[in-house]
């Protein structure tokens, strides 16, 4: 079973996330903040959402993570990629298409590089 999770941005691989890696206490708590947060809505593509489900969070996450990406914060990585790999064991890519501002992405869960 593979064990990383790989996020490309147009065809490019930029992240190989060990699903492997240990989550300390402190940091499973930020997850469940991060549940809590969301609880109160999310803003998805221009959207507001009140209540969202687990693909919608995942999809929010996955975004953030891009923009971690971007802004070259490595905690902001970390962090989302960790929400991501205990919130969906089963997600395997994250592969997203950026076309100037943009951007269309796609979770794959049943394929492997």
């Amino acid at each position: 079973m593979p064990t990383m999770l790989s996020v490309y941005v147009n065809g490019e691989n930029v992240i190989e996330y060990d699903k492997s890696t240990r989550h300390p206490g402190k940091q499973r708590e930020y997850l469940d903040g991060m549940d809590l947060d969301m609880d109160e809505g999310i803003e998805l593509n221009d959207e507001m959402i009140t209540s969202p489900d687990k693909m919608q969070r995942l999809n929010y996450v996955a975004m953030s993570l891009l923009y971690g990406i971007h802004s070259g914060s490595d905690s902001m990585v970390g962090a989302t990629c960790a929400y991501l790999v205990n919130r969906a064991p089963e997600l395997k890519q994250i592969r997203a298409v950026e076309n100037g501002e943009e951007i269309t992405m796609d979770l794959i869960f049943n394929e492997v590089n």
